[in-house]
């Protein structure tokens, strides 16, 4: 399996998954290189954008549309990848994940309560990344 086919990680999600009560919706996504306006953004520039903004004011206008959609400041996730954030609403979220110059987005629904969501995405994270070598 090569690193951007998500079919091993989809795998390892089953697997966590299936002691859950109900099949749960689940989204795993895995971010390579990509073109933007003739150049290429890495991973890794990306989420020094979106995690680590450089504008500080952005960072200030992009908090006022946050709390206007009840989403909270990504908060740091221990215990997967290079660096780990959880950002959503009480709702719905999803755990961003770094490793290398490589991350991948975990997303997991029908758990109500949030630190399930986040503990069941860490989870996922984990063994998805191990299949993604």
């Amino acid at each position: 399996m090569s690193a951007g086919d998500p079919a091993g990680a989809r795998a390892a999600a089953v697997a966590v998954l299936s002691g859950h009560r109900h099949p749960a919706p689940l989204s795993i996504a895995v971010a390579g290189n990509t073109k933007s306006g003739g150049k290429t953004v890495t991973p890794r520039a990306f989420w020094r954008e979106q995690f680590h903004g450089r504008d500080e004011h952005a960072s200030e206008r992009k908090g006022e549309t946050r709390e206007q959609e009840g989403e909270t400041e990504a908060r740091p996730i221990g215990g997967v990848g290079d660096e780990a954030f959880w950002s959503g609403t009480r709702v719905a979220g999803a755990l961003y994940v770094l490793r290398g110059n490589t991350f991948i987005r975990v997303s997991v629904g029908g758990i109500n309560d949030e630190k399930e969501r986040i503990e069941k995405s860490r989870q996922l994270a984990v063994s998805a990344l191990a299949r993604l070598q």
